[in-house]
């Protein structure tokens, strides 16, 4: 046994085990000029002529403080390394998945699943996403690295739930951090819409977002942040690249074919009582929180799955339940691509293809609203209309080869969830990882230990 752990202390041994981990990661990576680091790896474990830990004294004792540091120092380059390339944790922020995941639940979020992405903005503050304190940013744009990701175990598949960065995370004004600026314009062009109506005035759709976006501007601080930078969200994938979905009376159909019954997915609903209020401690079992319930005058307004919905239909005190979908043909300006001759909603959407890599589509200015960010801003081309006809980058189009795949989220929440009906296409670029398990869930309304969902620890993220 004694010579076992000579063996493994050897510093041959030691070098073999790290050249040959080192090799592997450069072949992952696929940048072989980091092949020049193996004269580093042998450095440390064999010929040890420079001292790459500086704050260290070689050959001699060193003070607690300075042991402290060295473990800190490892400690934030291993979780570093660990998060860009292997997991990294994520928390639920909100009740767009409910009820399949809950605010406060911590996921382990595989980024080996669907492959890993090399940072856009390596020069970055450890474990901040995109604000260190205050308005103060975590990274800086001094250098920036082309999007690539790494081989990882699979791609993505219909209904898989995923953690991406916010499509219109691009563009934030800080006062309103948690809201879409894209939105914030649409919410004003609609209040001028609306304002100019009133005066029976009417101006072109180009001076309604000019002036929408000036009033913004002028209103808040805007900043732009990078695509790895842009807030994470999770949602759950209903159609990859290639697909075609459409959305009937809240049933999604993908390819023409419905979407496979998820236990998960709730809507919201009008619950009519016959005056006998309902029962606090029955609607905490049936896992349904205080703020998914809305007290009215004649009953609740409450987000149903279909097994509570089914459930709550037999009680004594419920006399109807009511849908509240949209109706067909009801335009929401909210909605993705935001153009009125799309009259669609979150319950009535589509058809919407998916653009995949390498596929060409005809495009029209009947379509190109649907495609115009992808086309523009994803991929990077300067997209122009002029005299009734479509210009990328200077030269008459009739048709367009996606360089990307897409994909299109929403949440399990459906009438509570900000997702693509509402921003449109999540580029592959931007796509983050794969939730593998809850390793902690937190009940924000409990206290103390009853905060902690004890059935949920170490619970597997049902797709």
């Amino acid at each position: 046994m004694q010579k076992i752990f000579s063996f493994l202390k050897n510093k041959y041994f030691k070098f073999g085990v790290a050249f040959t981990l080192y090799i592997l990661w450069v072949i992952w990576l696929g940048n072989y000029w980091f092949l020049l680091g193996i004269p580093i790896i042998f450095d440390i474990y064999i010929s040890k002529k420079v001292n790459w830990s500086p704050w260290k004294k070689r050959n001699t004792k060193n003070s607690t403080v300075v042991e402290w540091i060295d473990a800190l120092i490892f400690a934030v380059v291993a979780v570093t390394v660990i998060n860009i390339f292997l997991f990294q944790n994520y928390k639920i922020p909100s009740g767009s998945m409910e009820k399949t995941l809950l605010i406060g639940d911590h996921l382990y979020v595989s980024k080996v699943s669907f492959g890993p992405r090399i940072p856009n903005t390596p020069l970055s503050f450890p474990f901040a996403q995109n604000i260190l304190w205050g308005n103060i940013p975590s990274f800086t744009t001094l250098v920036q690295w082309p999007y690539k990701r790494l081989a990882g175990f699979r791609e993505i598949k219909n209904d898989d739930i995923v953690v991406f960065n916010f499509p219109e995370g691009d563009t934030v004004a800080l006062e309103r951090s948690n809201e879409s600026y894209y939105g914030m314009v649409l919410e004003r062009i609609n209040d001028l819409k609306i304002n100019d109506e009133n005066r029976g005035f009417k101006r072109s759709e180009d001076e309604y977002y000019n002036q929408a976006r000036k009033d913004i501007w002028s209103s808040y601080t805007i900043v732009y942040r990078p695509v790895d930078r842009s807030d994470n969200y999770v949602k759950r994938c209903v159609a990859i690249a290639g697909d075609t979905l459409q959305v009937k009376n809240g049933k999604l159909f993908i390819n023409n074919k419905p979407q496979k019954e998820i236990e998960g997915i709730q809507y919201l609903y009008y619950v009519r009582t016959n005056g006998v209020t309902m029962n606090a401690k029955t609607i905490e079992e049936m896992g349904i929180s205080e703020k998914e319930v809305s007290p009215s005058e004649q009953g609740y307004y409450i987000f149903l799955t279909k097994k509570n919905f089914e459930t709550m239909k037999h009680f004594n005190n419920v006399s109807r339940i009511d849908s509240l979908f949209q109706e067909p043909g009801k335009y929401d300006f909210r909605v993705y691509p935001h153009d009125s001759r799309f009259a669609w909603n979150q319950d009535n959407y589509g058809p919407l293809y998916v653009p995949k890599k390498g596929t060409t589509i005809k495009l029209s200015l009947e379509n190109l609203p649907l495609y115009k960010r992808a086309i523009g801003h994803y991929e990077h081309n300067k997209l122009e209309v002029k005299n009734n006809e479509i210009l990328i980058n200077g030269k008459t189009v009739t048709e367009y080869t996606f360089k990307m795949n897409y994909y299109f989220m929403m949440g399990d929440n459906r009438h509570n969830s900000l997702d693509s009906r509402f921003w449109g296409f999540v580029p592959e670029d931007h796509i983050v990882g794969k939730p593998i398990f809850i390793w902690l869930s937190l009940d924000e309304n409990k206290s103390f230990l009853g905060k902690v969902r004890w059935n949920r620890m170490f619970t597997k993220v049902k797709s």
